[in-house]
């Protein structure tokens, strides 16, 4: 295909992954200040022109042919190169300004990040932010965010990403639990003592700790079982136990005293998440200003690599 056949042609690829995205005519054309008949010509000329048949129509939505996801991933690929233009553009003296939108799992966003936001946004007056609690898998590509915050031991292929730090988790109790039951200095000594743990698999009560080259399991039980750090973190601070904590949940009352690390010599091995912290992104070449200063703003405060 020539140039000049294939620069005419952009306008179409374009309205093409519109349509995609929007699930149907209608509501791409509305988007796109067109109308649903002018997309549909757009989208035959496309489809004339590449010798293919990219969608399905009926009356209420399309459904993408295979050739057509073969094609649209190349249209997103394109409008992204095109967006990183703009955005490349108006880099040099840009400053930030608009919505920047991130997501992380919902206990680490409420506890680690939510706290840095406030600073974030006296610092940046032009900058909004849209923050996504949640515990499901999110994908900056898939879910249109800017920013999204997940633990996880290799960041996945296809994203640009920053490490913020690392989770490790704990076992805490209170100074007066550990008095009147007195402290375990070998793993087995936590089967003889009331432990607070997530209950959210069968294995859960099956606590592995190593340390160097050793590792044991050992069974433990207690009286409340919550998949809640937080209540783990309240029942602990109440007595009821040794309690299983990401140190984030821990930090301020270990600080305060309020409670006690048991077995640090030890390292537990959570079947939560646990490991690095990685900040991801689209793998765009020239990031719009507003989430450079958030990336920029989180790495700084929490000492994560680059």
């Amino acid at each position: 295909m020539n140039p000049t056949t294939l620069f005419a042609l952009l306008p179409d690829l374009a309205t093409f992954a519109r349509v995609v995205e929007a699930g149907n005519f209608s509501v791409a054309a509305r988007q796109l200040g067109s109308t649903p008949s002018t997309v549909s010509r757009q989208i035959k000329r496309l489809e004339e022109a590449l010798g293919a048949r990219l969608m399905e129509r009926s009356t209420r939505q399309v459904r993408v042919t295979e050739s057509g996801a073969e094609v649209y991933r190349h249209c997103r690929d394109m409008l992204g190169a095109a967006a990183g233009a703009v955005d490349a553009a108006g880099q040099l003296g840009a400053k930030p300004q608009g919505r920047v939108s991130i997501s992380a799992p919902t206990a680490y966003a409420k506890t680690v990040i939510h706290p840095l936001i406030p600073g974030f946004l006296r610092a940046y007056a032009e900058v909004d932010v849209q923050f996504v609690f949640t515990d499901h898998e999110v994908d900056p590509l898939r879910d249109g965010l800017d920013l999204v915050i997940r633990p996880t031991r290799t960041p996945p292929q296809g994203l640009a990403a920053r490490q913020l730090g690392a989770v490790r988790w704990l076992l805490c109790a209170s100074p007066a639990y550990l008095a009147a039951r007195g402290t375990p200095q070998t793993p087995r000594e936590l089967a003889q003592h009331d432990c607070l743990w997530l209950g959210e698999t069968a294995d859960d009560h099956r606590w592995r700790l190593s340390q160097g080259t050793q590792t044991q399991i050992v069974e433990v039980k207690g009286r409340y079982i919550a998949n809640h750090a937080g209540a783990r973190l309240e029942a602990a601070l109440e007595g009821w136990g040794i309690a299983s904590l990401p140190e984030f949940t821990a930090a301020g009352a270990l600080r305060a005293g309020e409670l006690a690390q048991v077995l640090p010599q030890w390292i537990f091995e959570a079947r939560a998440y646990m490991g690095p912290v990685w900040l991801l992104y689209p793998p765009n070449r020239f990031l719009p200003p507003k989430v450079r200063a958030l990336i920029d703003y989180l790495a700084r405060h929490l000492g994560g690599g680059g």
